[in-house]
């Protein structure tokens, strides 16, 4: 009996090594097949993503660094230099960066203030909440029509002022054009940013709140020392939007003043239109990327102090 146990061991031990590669080899024919019916399955969202984000990406790093489409002849840099040197590049940058330095901020404070003050228990607070979110539902080509009658020369606003004393303001012909264009942009986005705020603002955790309170704390401690903190995330979110909406602002600059308005209201996208309408494709692509940057570099900003933030408070 004894021999008959060794020799089923030394039979075992044989087998062993052999049945582990058989089982390695199946594994990863397994995951090999796995991947594959993966990739299979992901082919149209890659195939998508190359030819309607990636190769265009390309071929506008490659119009940028050419003379022109038809000869592609290799010039460097030049076209970057010749649209930083452009004056009318300058203007529609200066007048973008300095709108969207403006209203993003107060289209982020604007609806973080909203939402705190629809969290707290006040009366009529679904009417507030319906009449901030009415602007989602209404056509941008409306709202434009009732902006024009608003600020019109002979409109509402001017009549007030000249009832009031003061005198006409021909709004969207003067250096104070981007104010009516500002109070657009923010009547459309502080009603979508106030309900991100809220949903942000239920999800802080209230025993946190509640020993801050017994501690005696107040309520601006409160919200500037833990509810803020946790907001962070949904504020570097809100503020990734708000940015690309005002960078998205010539649709109704356009419809308010159309392809070549007052100086102060040519943005970047009227540069971009007029430099494509003229078929300069190699600038176009040139502006293209410096404006890409800037987006980035902000981003960038926005990400690192959001991190800090954030390993603050999972800290």
């Amino acid at each position: 009996m004894a021999e008959i146990k060794g020799f089923m061991r030394a039979i075992e031990k044989f087998k062993k090594p052999g049945s582990g590669r058989g089982n390695r080899v199946r594994r990863s024919r397994r995951e090999q097949r796995t991947r594959f019916v993966s990739l299979l399955y992901l082919s149209p969202s890659i195939i998508g993503v190359l030819v309607f984000f990636v190769i265009p990406f390309l071929v506008v790093i490659y119009y940028s660094l050419v003379n022109n489409p038809v000869q592609g002849k290799f010039v460097g840099f030049r076209n970057f230099l010749s649209v930083w040197n452009n004056d009318a590049f300058r203007q529609a940058a200066g007048n973008t960066l300095r709108f969207s330095f403006t209203a993003v901020p107060l289209a982020v404070i604007g609806s973080l203030y909203l939402a705190a003050v629809m969290e707290s228990r006040i009366p009529f607070k679904s009417r507030f909440r319906t009449f901030f979110l009415s602007p989602i539902m209404v056509p941008i080509a409306s709202v434009v029509l009732i902006w024009q009658v608003l600020f019109h020369y002979n409109g509402l606003i001017n009549e007030v002022f000249t009832a009031l004393g003061g005198t006409k303001t021909d709004w969207f012909k003067s250096d104070f054009a981007q104010i009516p264009v500002m109070l657009l942009f923010l009547w459309k986005n502080l009603g979508y940013n106030m309900i991100l705020f809220m949903a942000a603002l239920s999800s802080v955790p209230h025993d946190l709140i509640e020993v801050a309170q017994l501690e005696g704390a107040t309520k601006r401690q409160i919200f500037f020392r833990i509810k803020l903190r946790y907001l962070s995330a949904t504020v570097v979110f809100v503020t990734i939007m708000s940015l690309i909406s005002s960078f998205k602002v010539f649709r109704e600059v356009y419809l308010l003043a159309g392809d070549y308005p007052v100086s102060s209201l040519y943005m970047l996208q009227h540069y971009m239109n007029n430099t494509f309408r003229s078929l300069d494709y190699q600038k176009l692509s040139a502006a293209a990327i410096i404006m890409s940057l800037v987006i980035i570099v902000l981003f960038f900003i926005m990400y690192k102090a959001e991190d800090k933030f954030g390993r603050d408070v999972e800290d």
